[in-house]
């Protein structure tokens, strides 16, 4: 399979310029959980009953995952001729930023509720949980914002972010791994054999260290100190010391123990979404010691639809990689990418047991390989006992050609990204990243990402012509 399969979805429905979207009104189940949470909360202020605080992980844990079931799945794609008027409607915009206000407020009372409420421990931990669900539901809405092309979105993505205290995800992960995913260097890439217990510290250090390098890196192409105000990792964490900072002037020291506390919960609810996506999934390497372009085989997917309007599609993943900066409501369903047996929603709990989730996730690891183990992302402690149970085939570590080369003698002054319709023109250079104008692309390095969409590098980009440039 290659990436061209992308282009040529197959469970497309006919063209047609009158085509609706059939879930139009049902996308705002998304920025709905934090006013679920808000009615939870003030249905507790009526009634006094604490079981409404224990509504966050309810949600997540049992309503989503049942509904899941009893739906099932959606396999609809949009057809191509009405995604451009799909993209140009602002209300997927607005649907997405509408989770912003009330995420806000439901902390803020999340931390008064722990100091003044008067909580019985068992309603404090029900309620932190709660807070935190939805912050790290929340997480899922700044990757949405974090992946567009303004610079207002991008900025809204490192605001919600900075309740659940994990703003450096911004730049780790368009930058990093979107880069390396499906490698072993690659922190938020799970490892056939590895619990997620094991994996939870493994990608929550790595992915500041990737942060802070990727950060550090960019600064010092523009002869700026990594410990500045120009360092979007710092600014990001700087939102949340403020806005901990100020709950804690206006509630009290109880106030940030609780919002630490959120935050952790908040956030591992990330870090087991990564953990699900691509668990055991392994890019091989090419002959120029370059791995190969992620591939739709690289992600695990889902189409059960409940879990997919609440997060806005992450779960049709490969189409997500393959072109980040392609909005929720047009990501594609494939045929031939692997499947998850269930929703995220239901994954993730199964994931916090690793007997059950190996028993339910390696032979499907091991079968979507072809029992070639040697093609899998395996866990270094685990190795042995997965190639005694799992590996069926003698062949060696498979080494893939390079498709792209790169044309010496090409002397056009701009390349066009393959994946995203990023250009970079020599004169202009790419300053944000530490590249001036006037940097001819034959001098960038040679693993220079698209700054777009993170998906090719260099050898990937196309010279345009001087015929095209001038046209």
């Amino acid at each position: 399979m290659n990436t061209a399969t992308l282009n040529a979805p197959k469970n497309t429905q006919n063209d047609a310029s009158d085509w609706k979207d059939g879930k139009r009104w049902l996308w705002l189940m998304s920025p709905g959980i934090p006013f679920l949470g808000l009615a939870a909360f003030g249905l507790f202020f009526q009634t006094g009953w604490g079981a409404l605080l224990w509504a966050g992980p309810l949600l997540i844990h049992f309503i989503v995952p049942v509904f899941d079931l009893l739906i099932g799945e959606d396999k609809v794609n949009a057809p191509e001729s009405a995604v451009p008027k799909l993209i140009a409607d602002n209300y997927y915009r607005w649907v997405v930023a509408a989770y912003i206000p009330s995420q806000y407020l439901i902390t803020i009372i999340g931390a008064w509720l722990a100091v003044y409420g008067n909580l019985a421990w068992w309603e404090l931990i029900g309620m932190a949980w709660s807070v935190g669900a939805i912050n790290g539901v929340g997480i899922n809405t700044a990757h949405e914002l974090g992946h567009k092309k303004e610079k207002l979105e991008r900025w809204l993505a490192r605001i919600t972010l900075a309740p659940v205290a994990y703003g450096h995800f911004y730049v780790e992960h368009n930058k990093g791994h979107h880069k390396n995913v499906a490698t072993p260097e690659d922190p938020a890439s799970s490892k056939m054999g590895e619990t997620f217990w094991a994996f939870l510290p493994r990608t929550t250090i790595g992915s500041i260290k990737s942060a802070w390098s990727i950060e550090a890196n960019r600064l010092e192409r523009l002869s700026k100190p990594a410990l500045s105000v120009h360092n979007e990792v710092l600014q990001s964490w700087a939102m949340t010391v403020v806005f901990f900072g100020a709950l804690t002037i206006a509630f009290g020291p109880i106030a940030l123990l609780f919002l630490v506390v959120q935050a952790m919960y908040g956030f591992t609810l990330l870090e087991v979404v990564n953990y699900i996506e691509h668990y055991g999934l392994l890019r091989q390497k090419t002959a120029s010691g370059r791995y190969e372009r992620c591939q739709p085989h690289h992600s695990w997917n889902s189409n059960h639809m409940v879990t997919n309007l609440v997060l806005y599609q992450l779960q049709r993943h490969s189409d997500h990689h393959a072109n980040p900066t392609r909005e929720f409501q047009a990501l594609r369903h494939f045929d031939d990418t692997p499947q998850l047996p269930s929703g995220y929603a239901s994954m993730i709990t199964l994931a916090y047991f690793p007997p059950l989730w190996f028993k339910v996730m390696d032979k499907r690891v091991a079968a979507h390989h072809g029992y070639d183990m040697m093609n899998a992302n395996i866990h270094e402690p685990a190795r042995e006992r997965i190639m005694d149970k799992w590996h069926r085939s003698a062949h060696e570590d498979k080494v893939i050609e390079d498709a792209i080369t790169i044309d010496e003698n090409d002397v056009a002054t701009e390349h066009g990204c393959t994946n995203c319709s990023y250009v970079y023109r020599d004169a202009e250079g790419c300053p944000d990243e530490g590249y001036p104008a006037g940097t001819a692309f034959s001098e960038l390095p040679i693993d220079f990402p698209c700054p777009q969409c993170a998906v090719r590098e260099k050898p990937d980009f196309v010279a345009i012509s001087k015929a095209k440039q001038a046209a």
